[in-house]
């Protein structure tokens, strides 16, 4: 606490007047001692008193509290300062100016922490929103000074100095060394919205930091949902398109990789990611109805009601019993594209279904055999079985046969029967959480069927069964394709509302994308998604239990996390993430990526340390940049400048040392005042003076 003497002046008259007062006695006594009148000099003397009396002075005395001067410390703790010893010499210097700040006189040190966001809103290293957020309560007259601890990888660079709140010098200690060497890719263009089959590119560019190799070869790798990479030739700063075919609806996880530099400080930006979501242009369906019936219908609507479906459809309209030597030609009243459907057009239908079809000479077993391949190859085959596939012209005696899951075994079973999930149709998405299939134990809510087409079950897994758990309806994969039977044409019962009906629609639906492999759908599948600061894992398995799953942080962190049960067939898992890009996930059988923040971070873009981006803006401040690394054997050891108070109007950086103003603040915490013309010494003296004037010159 400090006492402080001062004179302050409260005028009895205004200001101008004072003046005019003033000029007027003064001159007065100013004349008499050019003309050298008696008692010139008493005269002069009772002028000022007079003009002292009308500025009325006092003696000011305050009680003052000095206040610390506050400096600001920023700690850069982004996922670029992971890189090799720049945590380590991040901390040195950390601890090296909390030191160093205690040590000097009258002044206080606020560290603020900055970590890299994982929103996309908080995406890059923001280093000057942090210290504006701890200045917002720092008068101006009290700041010091700041001090960054960074790489120099700073993505809110204010534009000029007078941006900043305060004044004030600004530091900066650039962790890393000068002349480091960085590989990175850079996205230049990428889809994010594709149609499914059609050719995309993605347009990358690879570059060098710290060697001047441009134009130089190299190899860009991608590579579409974990799948091998393919590589294509490159240069060294020159853009390359790199081809795309995206293959399925829902999102599809693009890695671009190029291979390492030597000597370079990381390779994590020698990787990209791209989420590009798949759009289905048209799904074109080839629906085959062996003849008409009930539920031929149902199958006709549920297609034609989706916008997005082509929809090809023919009927057989003879029944067997009709024999009449028409030549099967004749049987239309147009000429039937058999050939250009079955041969030269197989490949563009996404989905064939045949509905209660049964051998009638109408398509040849050629035909038929070329669709048991083009399931093989990745195409999809429902079958709709009737009474006809328990007979001798059953559309299972044919080459289909080779890919078809049910065996017939000739018989038919008749009679009411609830249809009920079997444990894996409570696993398998296509079937999981349908309406009003009850629980584990009970008993489904839908309503009744009446008829069954006894089969064995031989390959894929049984979702649905009817009376003495005979299979109803199998899901099997073939080759790269699928196949699904529906042992029963009474589908359509649900579809009427008889008894209540049932999820026909949302069953039929599911299975026709399951057919098509929509991701979603996939009975095996790993996927991972951000919400909010935590990532959650979800494994959709057939399995009792899934194997624990491997997580790498985009900075290369792993950790193994074990999965639990939340409905049956879908296991899950949430860890907390405080990085941002790419999460990499892998059972061991499965792989999967999951974006934290953006997909393409800026934090990760250029990781090489810089002093390029802050110089600019530390110079017109009156700070320093300095480089930590002291260039020992040590990586991690320092070169600390020496922090100094300076005064306000002196330079604040010397060789080795940086400096931190000193504003000699403080606070008022009493006043007292006391008049030198209000009281009656004050008086007295006046008097005084006027009466040895008025004797003075009165002789």
């Amino acid at each position: 606490m400090d006492w402080t003497w001062s004179i302050s002046f409260a005028p009895l008259l205004p200001i101008p007047a004072l003046w005019a007062v003033g000029v007027v006695l003064l001159g007065l006594a100013a004349a008499g001692l050019v003309a050298r009148a008696r008692g010139g000099i008493l005269r002069l003397l009772t002028a000022a008193l007079i003009v002292a009396a009308l500025v009325n002075p006092a003696m000011r005395k305050e009680e003052r509290t000095p206040l610390s001067d506050i400096a600001v410390a920023v700690i850069d703790q982004s996922q670029s300062q992971a890189i090799g010893p720049r945590a380590a010499q991040t901390e040195k210097a950390r601890a090296a100016i909390e030191q160093q700040v205690r040590a000097l006189p009258n002044t206080e040190l606020r560290v603020v922490t900055v970590k890299s966001g994982i929103s996309a809103s908080e995406n890059g290293t923001r280093l000057f929103a942090a210290l504006a957020g701890a200045l917002a309560n720092v008068p101006p007259e009290r700041y010091a000074g700041a001090i960054m601890v960074t790489d120099g990888e700073v993505h809110d660079v204010p534009a000029k100095v007078s941006d900043l709140d305060h004044g004030g010098p600004l530091h900066a200690l650039i962790t890393g060394k000068p002349g480091e060497r960085d590989r990175r890719i850079i996205v230049e263009n990428a889809p994010r919205y594709a149609i499914v089959g059609h050719d995309q590119a993605v347009k990358v560019r690879v570059e060098d930091v710290g060697v001047d190799d441009a134009g130089a070869p190299v190899e860009v790798a991608i590579a579409v949902d974990g799948g091998a990479p393919e590589a294509y030739p490159a240069r060294i700063g020159h853009a390359v398109e790199l081809p795309l075919k995206i293959t399925h609806g829902g999102k599809t996880l693009i890695e671009v990789a190029v291979g390492p530099l030597a000597d370079e400080i990381t390779t994590r930006n020698n990787r990209a990611v791209v989420i590009t979501e798949g759009i289905r242009d048209r799904l074109r369906v080839l629906l085959v109805s062996g003849e008409p019936h009930p539920g031929e219908r149902t199958w006709r609507n549920l297609l034609k009601a989706d916008a997005s479906v082509d929809l090809v459809h023919f009927t057989i309209l003879r029944p067997p019993e009709k024999q009449d030597g028409t030549p099967i030609r004749e049987l239309s009243l147009i000429a039937f594209p058999t050939r250009e459907l079955f041969v030269e057009k197989l490949d563009q239908f996404d989905l064939i279904i045949f509905d209660r079809y049964q051998r009638r000479g109408v398509l040849p077993l050629a035909y038929l055999a070329n669709i048991a391949d083009y399931v093989r190859k990745g195409g999809a085959v429902l079958v709709a079985a009737g009474p006809d596939y328990a007979t001798p012209m059953s559309i299972y005696r044919t080459p289909l046969a080779d890919i078809l899951a049910a065996t017939p075994t000739g018989n038919i079973t008749t009679g009411p029967f609830r249809p009920v999930l079997t444990r894996d149709g409570r696993r398998h998405p296509v079937s999981r959480g349908l309406n009003g299939a009850g629980p584990v134990d009970g008993k489904p809510t839908w309503g009744r069927w009446f008829r069954l087409i006894d089969a064995e079950a031989h390959a894929g897994d049984v979702l649905m069964s009817g009376p003495d758990n005979k299979p109803l309806m199998i899901l099997a994969h073939q080759g790269k394709g699928r196949v699904a039977s529906i042992l029963s044409d009474q589908i359509w019962l649900w579809a009427r509302g008889y008894e209540g009906g049932g999820p026909q629609a949302e069953l039929l639906r599911r299975l026709a994308h399951w057919l098509m492999k929509e991701p979603e759908l996939e009975e095996e599948a790993l996927t991972g998604a951000q919400h909010g600061s935590t990532l959650t894992i979800t494994r959709q398995t057939m399995a009792d239990k899934p194997a624990p799953v491997t997580v790498t942080s985009p900075t290369g962190k792993t950790q193994v996390v074990d999965l639990a049960s939340t409905r049956p067939g879908i296991f899950t898992a949430r860890i907390p993430v405080a990085e941002a890009g790419i999460w990499r996930l892998t059972d061991g059988t499965l792989s999967a990526f999951a974006a934290v923040g953006s997909p393409d971070p800026r934090e990760a873009a250029s990781v090489a340390a810089t002093d390029r981006l802050l110089k600019p803006i530390v110079e017109a401040s009156g700070g320093a940049v300095r480089w930590l690394s002291a260039g020992s054997s040590d990586p991690t050891a320092i070169s600390m400048p020496r922090l100094t108070k300076i005064g306000a109007d002196r330079s604040m950086s010397g060789p080795g040392w940086l400096g931190l103003r000193s504003n000699g603040a403080y606070r008022v915490r009493a006043v007292s005042e006391l008049p030198l013309f209000s009281t009656l010494l004050s008086l007295a003296l006046l008097l005084l003076a006027a009466s040895l004037m008025w004797y003075r010159e009165g002789r």
